[in-house]
């Protein structure tokens, strides 16, 4: 079975399952197919993460997230008064070197069965012949036809004639195609040499950026050894640091796995409270402690124990502990660190949860001239300046500064997780910046603690605490007024917001595999007959 945010990337997935190809086959094909299909997220101009565990029980982590080009500098996103700018966030200067087409590179070289040429030919057919554009393309494309129009290659491609593409027009992005060709032709150095390296390199000419082509050709995706925990009886294995995100949700396993989830009851004003708290208390210390470990000292082991976990549970108390009170950095461990997320399960029990990103919607708003596609805008991702917030809101430390070569901290949250038996039982994962990490785990909790089909889990509303600001959002329409009233009561300040996350996943029941995309954005979940 196949899911992710574009029915047509799935229907891609499912046809080289129904070939033959694994689970990363399909991946590899369906992340090809979203960077043509999708590209306010999906991307070759991006990066991410991906964890796949093969059906022995092996598990392996794949990072290819972005790096700082050589020419970075802690201090470039700050004016003369010190203060941040918006160009960490749009234009040229955005852009880190991007690693999505080394990791697919990296994970079919390793796991992948199908000819490498076959999985990338149905994104290069959809580039070169074109789509329908469905409502939600089109509507996103509206909503930043402003950034978008800045850029004379994005106004080209996404505002034709000066106008928002509109549903129902064929969408065609030639010069895509063509680079994907050289892609399947040449594998990483189609990307990062060549004519493709040549156009990025001159389109950061012509915008003031300064990813080079010596940038491109030295980027390396990295294997790295998986975070794995147990929590009530099942086994998870999730992203290891640049991500934060297997390390958070480790910390919120063993935080909450010291409660009665299930006999508080489903977001009931006590289950709200300790959701809450285990949140403030995991992100404190992700937004103090985690960066990429090949830059930084990341205590990855010790922060993702259950003995960590049991220090920072036995801090929450009967009310809402103001978050000044919570000093991740203080926090030593005990004696003795815009996006799109798709899951694959195959018929063997190979499972491959893969998140790949330009940060926000749209990135950087830049597409290379002559090749197509939109660059990130993954500079954000740093802390530009230590202790100021970023673009989702979160307030990060010194090791998350800027450095050359340096890969920014994440929270994407690409999760399997097994039963007892050691076969697999969930794939999960999410986008929303940093509600990724508490998107996946409500999804996994809800299935795991209260028993929910997969549908409902994924449908249900959500909650996000993120240490700083010291706020409690909930999704709107979610929540009674009388759990609110307890939550207020308890000392909480509530912020509503219209979504939070976005978190397709995968289930086994008795009755075989069940998948369900996350209804607050779309997608397809399916699999061959």
């Amino acid at each position: 079975m196949v899911v992710s945010e574009a029915p047509i990337a799935t229907r891609v997935g499912v046809e080289v399952l129904a070939r033959g190809g694994n689970a990363v086959d399909a991946a590899v094909a369906v992340a090809f197919a979203l960077a043509v299909v999708y590209p306010q997220a999906g991307n070759l101009g991006g990066g991410g993460f991906a964890v796949v565990r093969e059906p022995g029980g092996a598990a392996a982590a794949l990072d290819f997230r972005e790096t700082a080009p050589a020419a970075a500098r802690r201090d470039m996103y700050l004016d003369a008064r010190g203060a941040p700018t918006e160009a960490s966030r749009v234009g040229h200067l955005a852009a880190a070197v991007p690693g999505s087409v080394a990791g697919l590179v990296a994970l079919h070289a390793r796991f992948g069965a199908r000819p490498w040429r076959e999985l990338l030919a149905p994104a290069i057919a959809l580039a070169r012949d074109g789509f329908p554009v469905d409502d939600a393309f089109a509507k996103s494309v509206a909503a930043e036809a402003a950034m978008l129009g800045r850029f004379p290659a994005s106004a080209a491609l996404f505002l034709p004639g000066g106008k928002p593409l509109a549903a129902g027009a064929t969408f065609r992005d030639p010069d895509l195609a063509r680079v994907l060709e050289r892609v399947a032709a040449s594998g990483a150095r189609g990307f990062y040499e060549g004519e493709t390296a040549a156009a990025v390199a001159a389109e950061m000419k012509r915008g003031g950026g300064i990813v080079t082509r010596a940038d491109l050709a030295a980027y390396r995706a990295v294997w790295r050894e998986p975070v794995a925990f147990d929590y009530r009886g099942v086994h998870l294995v999730s992203m290891p640091p640049p991500s934060s995100g297997g390390v958070t949700l480790a910390m919120l396993a063993h935080q909450l796995a010291r409660f009665d989830l299930a006999g508080a009851g489903w977001h009931s004003p006590e289950h709200l409270h300790l959701l809450a708290e285990a949140m403030r208390r995991a992100f404190a210390v992700r937004n103090a402690r985690l960066g990429d470990p090949d830059a930084v000292a990341v205590p990855t082991a010790e922060l993702a124990s259950d003995a960590f976990g049991a220090k920072l549970a036995a801090t929450i108390g009967p009310r809402a502990t103001p978050s000044s009170e919570v000093d991740g950095a203080a926090a030593e461990a005990p004696d003795g660190p815009n996006t799109t997320h798709l899951d694959v399960i195959d018929a063997s029990g190979m499972a491959v949860a893969l998140t790949t990103t330009i940060n926000a919607l749209y990135g950087s708003g830049v597409t290379v001239a002559g090749a197509g596609f939109l660059l990130n805008d993954e500079m954000d991702d740093f802390a530009v300046k230590p202790g100021t917030p970023n673009l989702y809101g979160l307030v990060q430390g010194e090791v998350n500064a800027i450095a050359p070569g340096k890969r920014p901290l994440s929270s994407m949250s690409p999760t399997v997780v097994a039963d007892a038996r050691g076969d697999v039982l969930m794939v999960a994962g999410a986008r929303g910046g940093s509600r990724i990490i508490t998107a996946t785990w409500q999804v996994l909790s809800n299935v795991i603690d209260f028993g929910m089909p997969v549908g409902a889990a994924v449908a249900a509303p959500r909650v996000h605490q993120q240490h700083l600001p010291d706020e409690l959002w909930l999704e709107a329409r979610g929540f009674a007024p009388g759990d609110r009233a307890a939550l207020v009561a308890l000392g909480y300040r509530l912020v509503d917001k219209e979504t939070l996350g976005n978190a397709p996943a995968l289930v086994r029941t008795p009755g075989g595999w069940a998948g369900a995309f996350d209804p607050r954005r779309g997608g397809l979940a399916a699999g061959p007959p």
